[in-house]
């Protein structure tokens, strides 16, 4: 089946099998190898990506369910070639990847939080990142990193007040 998708801001024309999910999708056929398979069915959150700004399991969504909408994945939140985003970068500073399985989970769902509140409570942080599994249990350091992310991003540039 023929669907267009677009992924991290790029229109992408694919061919796919009805059945064919989009974690799949995105690390088989796009070599986006950065949205994780965890349990296959909706329960650990590893498969994480954003559907129109709002975090969504790839591994219970079809590819051509995703058609119409805008899909971000960990790839896509790097500003430039290379370069951390400020979240990424606060999850390195706090050393919240421990394994890294969870991270891209993880940041996406954090950026998410922040767009709709640039100032949430630890209470906030903790109930939004609920649905993804860490399996180190390193929550203390992903919500310091996500708390960190938003201070620095309220946090008047230099040289102005």
């Amino acid at each position: 089946m023929r669907v267009e998708l677009t992924i991290n801001g790029a229109a992408r024309a694919l061919d796919v099998e009805p059945r064919m999910t989009l974690v799949d999708c995105l690390r088989d056929v796009l070599g986006l190898t950065g949205t994780h398979v965890g349990c296959e069915h909706g329960a650990c959150g590893a498969c994480t990506v954003l559907v129109d700004g709002v975090p969504a399991r790839a591994c219970l969504m079809f590819a051509v369910q995703a058609e119409g909408y805008a899909i971000t994945t960990i790839e896509g939140l790097t500003h430039t070639r290379g370069a951390l985003s400020p979240l990424q970068d606060a999850f390195c500073a706090t050393h919240a990847m421990q394994c890294g399985f969870c991270t891209p989970a993880m940041i996406l769902t954090a950026h998410a939080l922040l767009a709709e509140n640039p100032a949430p409570t630890r209470a906030q942080i903790v109930a939004a990142i609920s649905g993804v599994i860490c399996r180190c249990t390193g929550y203390a350091q992903i919500v310091e990193a996500i708390a960190l992310a938003a201070e620095r991003a309220r946090a008047p540039a230099p040289g102005t007040r």
